[in-house]
């Protein structure tokens, strides 16, 4: 029997390579978009690109429909669908995540929805957050999608500079200046008004006037069942 080039070896083994990776399973997609010729056009670059495009939705319905029946790998949804074109598309896919945590949710969308994209990203891995006025490069959003399939949560660099400016507009501690954080993060050590005067030397007195301006700048009144004093550190301590 004559024996087996090298080569020939060479060329079995990368046919049966290819052969495993053409049977490989490929990710399974529902997308949801109430603008048909983007969903067409999406719906043909993931298959041009690997993907299985199993069904396509309109409207936030059936997209649920969708999910229920074909239990996806991926679901790719815009956040404003009829009917009332709010936030449907991010509604649905908070629903999808309690129902099947295990498929990953990409929004793509034209708008910011600051507290109910939060909450969508707020629930774990294989997530994403997408706005598609940034999406301009096709490979990189297929990468994208890859990512946030294998586990990784991706979130627009625009959304992220929403939320980070939100959080500082909520801070109440940015009213507050560089003594009386000073002055706070001794309180946080459960040292006493005079421990304080003598920590950063000045009287307690001043102390005194410290803490009660960093008690109206956080908006802590008085009541009878909380301690304000408490209250501040615990403040303080959230955003350490």
């Amino acid at each position: 029997m004559p024996g087996v080039t090298g080569e020939e070896r060479a060329s079995e083994s990368t046919s049966a390579e290819g052969s495993k990776a053409h049977s490989a399973p490929r990710a399974r997609v529902v997308l949801a978009d109430d603008d048909v010729l983007l969903r067409e056009g999406l719906a043909g670059l993931l298959a041009r690109s690997g993907f299985e495009v199993v069904g396509q939705a309109g409207d936030a319905v059936r997209l649920l429909q969708l999910v229920r029946e074909f239990r996806p790998d991926l679901v790719v949804v815009d956040i404003r669908m009829p009917p009332d074109h709010s936030t449907e598309g991010l509604e649905a896919a908070s629903q999808i995540r309690e129902e099947l945590p295990d498929t990953a949710v990409v929004v793509l969308s034209a708008h910011v929805e600051m507290e109910e994209a939060t909450e969508l990203l707020a629930s774990g891995q294989r997530v994403g957050y997408l706005l598609k006025s940034r999406v301009t490069d096709v490979d990189d959003f297929i990468d994208t999608l890859g990512r946030v399939l294998k586990g990784a949560a991706v979130v627009d660099p625009a959304l992220v500079k929403e939320l980070v400016a939100a959080r500082r507009a909520q801070d109440p501690l940015d009213a507050l200046s560089a003594r009386e954080r000073d002055v706070l993060a001794l309180m946080a050590e459960g040292r006493s008004n005079a421990g304080i005067a003598r920590q950063i030397w000045v009287t307690e007195g001043t102390v005194e006037k410290h803490v009660r301006s960093i008690l109206m700048k956080l908006d802590l009144s008085e009541t009878s069942d909380d301690h304000r004093r408490v209250l501040a550190v615990l403040a303080f301590l959230e955003r350490r």
